[in-house]
């Protein structure tokens, strides 16, 4: 298979599966386990913590002792056997324990993926951005299947579309992988720094970083709030899973054109338009709680996450050392995707039960200074 429709496949592999796991797990333990929301909640925000370690010190453990091609096989196949033991579980402790596990394993498929692509990007000259697409393609496939499925057979079909999507996934992870990616990285020496120490030191890195981390954990309050909100506005239900799928449809069209229509832009300028963009749209939901203002700020996906989400993967492209992409990967999803949004989840929040509004311009105060910090150091950095 060609490289580029490999990672194509396999992103939308994932992405379906992340489709399904990230905004509905928690409904389905209340409804089909029968645990309260606070109990509920104590159980996902753990699987957070443990997703946070895991892509943090674990996955770079992991890029040492296998080839990525190999790691996402085992990675694939380890998530559906985990996820398989939530079929008997129905004691709080049992769901504890395999919500950690799985939140332990699978989310290092991400990292892992997002690595493999940027290799593949240095290699083959592959189109990030058209692979990336299928990735959202079927994020929001997952989530139409997800609302169709369980208006027939309620929430009892979330988990088993969730194991034929991990069972898919299995399937085309166990195809020939890459070349590129059936190698593991020449080890370092003994007397070397380790591929973390390496970045750390690097000002550059950390900056793009810090950045990554300011923009991404912005989505906290969209994510974890935007269909409450939605229903505080007098949204009828039935429209909501289409009101949400529009910020994916606009990041589908973004990774399309993404490797053209950025060809010649700077990392600085593209975290700059991201940053822009997440702060126009955090505060014009907070200034205009209406529908329509909503749908609009929804088309801004595409420059809060996508333009920032690009820019952190063209710079790693751009300026590091193969062996080192795994563990800039690894950072990126712990602090970037999953702590970052942790926190910035509890104080949105706590902004929320004030007024929902202030939950959104809460937001703002995580993007803005990040356009600060870019317009800061971009000419400093070089980036």
């Amino acid at each position: 298979m060609h490289n580029q429709k490999w990672l194509s496949l396999n992103f939308f592999a994932f992405f379906f599966t992340w489709g399904v796991f990230l905004p509905y797990w928690t409904g389905w333990l209340t409804n089909e386990k029968g645990l309260s929301v606070s109990a509920a909640s104590v159980i996902m925000g753990t699987g957070m913590v443990a997703r946070s370690l895991s892509t943090l010190f674990f996955f770079p453990l992991l890029t040492r002792l296998f080839s990525l091609g190999r790691l996402m096989q085992i990675l694939a196949i380890a998530s559906f056997i985990v996820m398989a033991f939530y079929i008997p579980a129905n004691s709080y402790t049992l769901l504890f324990i395999i919500t950690f596990a799985f939140s332990f394993i699978y989310p290092n498929l991400l990292p892992a993926m997002e690595s493999g692509a940027t290799v593949l990007m240095q290699t083959d000259r592959i189109h990030y951005g058209k692979s990336r697409s299928y990735g959202s393609l079927g994020y929001t496939i997952a989530l139409l299947i997800v609302g169709a499925a369980t208006a027939v057979w309620q929430e009892n079909a979330i988990l088993w579309i969730m194991l034929l999507g991990l069972l898919f996934m299995a399937v085309t992870q166990s195809l020939a992988s890459p070349v590129p990616l059936q190698s593991r990285p020449a080890p370092r020496t003994k007397k070397g720094p380790s591929a973390t120490a390496e970045l750390l030191k690097s000002k550059g890195f950390l900056t793009v970083l810090v950045v990554s981390i300011l923009l991404q954990g912005a989505h906290a309050a969209y994510y974890n709030y935007g269909f409450i909100y939605l229903q505080d506005i007098g949204v009828n239900s039935f429209y909501i899973g289409l009101i949400l799928n529009v910020a994916v449809i606009f990041e589908i069209v973004f990774f399309v054109k993404a490797d053209t229509l950025f060809e010649r832009w700077s990392v600085s300028s593209m975290f700059l338009l991201a940053g822009i963009g997440s702060t126009v749209r955090w505060i014009l939901i907070f200034l205009f709680p209406s529908v329509w203002v909503f749908i609009l700020a929804q088309t801004l996906h595409a420059l809060s996450f996508g333009v920032a989400h690009f820019a952190f993967i063209r710079y790693i492209f751009k300026k590091l050392d193969p062996v080192n992409i795994p563990a800039a990967q690894g950072m990126y999803a712990a602090l970037g995707m999953s702590l970052s949004v942790a926190l910035l989840t509890f104080a949105g929040g706590y902004l929320y039960e004030i007024a929902p509004g202030y939950s959104f311009l809460g937001m703002a105060a995580s993007s803005f200074p990040a356009v600060v910090l870019v317009l800061l150091t971009r000419k400093r950095f070089a980036y």
